[in-house]
């Protein structure tokens, strides 16, 4: 069967078994490294993605699902090989560690922060629920993810 998608704005096709999950198919048919495998039950949020634009749990998600759908991965998030304003500000705050959850807490924040320009840091914890890090303690990746609210601020009325 074939699955039909885009992925990072670019028509993908897909000959695999239907409940073969969307990581696997990213990752081994599309060589799209960046959404990583770590826990594989859904639980740790490495391997988010944006499907039509909501973050989703790759490892669970069978590719079938996804068929006419949008697909982002790390790899989408940037133009022009530039960083996206939270890649930036993640940088800037020397959050990123080992980077094995970094993919799923840029895409999970972005999707956020689109959604909620000004939030607080309660609300920056609350959303990244889904998202471990073994390695930073999370008090920079909050910090970074409210410079970005704090840029949105100061360029809105």
């Amino acid at each position: 069967m074939a699955i039909d998608m885009a992925v990072n704005g670019e028509a993908r096709r897909s000959a695999c078994d239907p409940l073969t999950p969307l990581i696997n198919v990213l990752r081994d048919e599309f060589h799209l490294t960046g959404a990583k495998p770590v826990c594989r039950e859904g639980f740790c949020g490495a391997c988010t993605v944006l499907v039509d634009g909501a973050p989703t749990a790759s490892c669970l998600t069978p590719v079938a699902l996804v068929e006419g759908c949008d697909v982002v991965t790390i790899e989408g998030v940037s133009a022009g090989g530039r960083l996206n304003e939270v890649q930036a500000k993640l940088e800037q705050h020397d959050a990123v560690q080992c980077g094995m959850c970094f993919p799923g807490m840029v895409l999970t924040l972005t999707h956020f922060l689109e959604r909620m320009p000004r939030p607080s840091r309660e609300d920056v914890r609350a959303a990244l629920t889904g998202n471990i890090c073994r390695c930073t303690g999370y008090e920079r990746i909050v910090e970074a993810a409210l410079a970005v609210a704090g840029a949105h601020a100061e360029i809105r009325p």
